[in-house]
């Protein structure tokens, strides 16, 4: 039975090249990891033990102790991460075997695709929004929907699906990618999808059905992933939607389940509070037993103390 209402012939849209789309973050924007020593610890030695200052050394203890201890660290991230490039302190995490599990929403997943393919992305939305070219570039979209209907067809997650294709390409900045560096980790990274919130959803090759399959398949792996989150601790880092509201269902499956999803620290980081990323991932998760952390700042400054603090802890176990 078809629709009764008049759809939008996506055959037709006029469609951009990365060349002619450009991007406002560069690979080369990508700050790098370094050793830190002794400089960190004189730092955190002025930070008070007060407040804020407490919050901050509770996260670092957690996630330090979780690694120390072989528990899980799953870090749940927004697109912001990414554009604020700080990919590459994340990966230096993930290969040193601090964090054990990823997810993000499309947006993110977008980013650091086309970081890892053209080395750019982000575009100025202002300006292709007036002539109509905002997301229409063509090879993101083409490389990415491909990517979800290979996945599908071969009954893998999104993400699973996009570092696969990352590394058939062998994409000249897969160094610098949080999906290609955990496919070839081993470390699960799961995307979820809101339908019609990405660009590469205003495209004709776009397959809901690929889309929802793979997604709906990524919800089950993080449902794996958080059912063995006791004792260890959860990041969300800029996500003040989609994956907070993702997580809490993911934990009600796990506990339906009768798995052991208790006891874990929530860490909530963000420039101000935003409801359902504190009530559903760092607050009501944590009610009865585990700890919840809320951190406020902007993702440049907050994220690298965080990590250099995080690198200490764990170097000087």
């Amino acid at each position: 039975m078809a629709s009764r209402f008049a759809q939008a012939d996506l055959s037709g849209v006029r469609r951009v090249s990365i060349d002619e789309r450009g991007g406002t973050v560069r690979v080369e924007d990508l700050v790098r990891p370094y050793d830190p020593g002794d400089e960190v610890d004189a730092f955190m030695g002025v930070v008070p033990r007060l407040f804020a200052g407490t919050d901050l050394r509770s996260a670092v203890d957690a996630i330090a102790g979780a690694a120390a201890g072989g528990r899980a660290v799953l870090v749940m991230f927004g697109a912001h991460l990414v554009k604020c490039g700080l990919s590459r302190l994340l990966i230096d995490l993930m290969e040193r075997k601090v964090v054990t599990a990823l997810a993000t929403n499309g947006a993110g997943a977008i980013h650091d695709f086309e970081l890892a393919m053209w080395g750019r992305t982000s575009e100025d939305v202002a300006a292709g929004l007036e002539d109509g070219t905002f997301g229409m570039c063509a090879e993101t979209a083409d490389h990415m929907n491909a990517a979800v209907v290979e996945a599908r067809d071969g009954g893998l997650g999104f993400g699973e699906g996009l570092g696969r294709k990352l590394a058939e390409l062998e994409a000249p900045h897969r160094d610098a990618s949080i999906t290609a560096r955990a496919n070839e980790l081993g470390i699960p990274l799961t995307v979820h999808v809101a339908l019609g919130t990405d660009i590469i959803h205003q495209h004709p090759a776009t397959d809901g059905g690929a889309i929802g399959e793979t997604s709906l398949t990524d919800f089950r792996i993080l449902a794996e992933v958080v059912a063995g989150l006791g004792g260890g601790v959860v990041v969300n880092v800029g996500s003040a939607v989609v994956l907070p509201e993702v997580f809490l269902k993911a934990l009600t499956v796990a506990r339906n389940l009768g798995r052991a999803a208790g006891g874990f620290t929530a860490v909530g980081m963000d420039m101000n509070e935003p409801y359902r990323a504190m009530l559903n991932v760092v607050g009501r998760p944590t009610a009865q037993s585990g700890m919840g952390i809320a951190l406020r700042g902007r993702h440049e400054l907050l994220f690298p103390l965080l990590w250099a603090a995080i690198r200490r802890g764990v170097d000087s176990a």
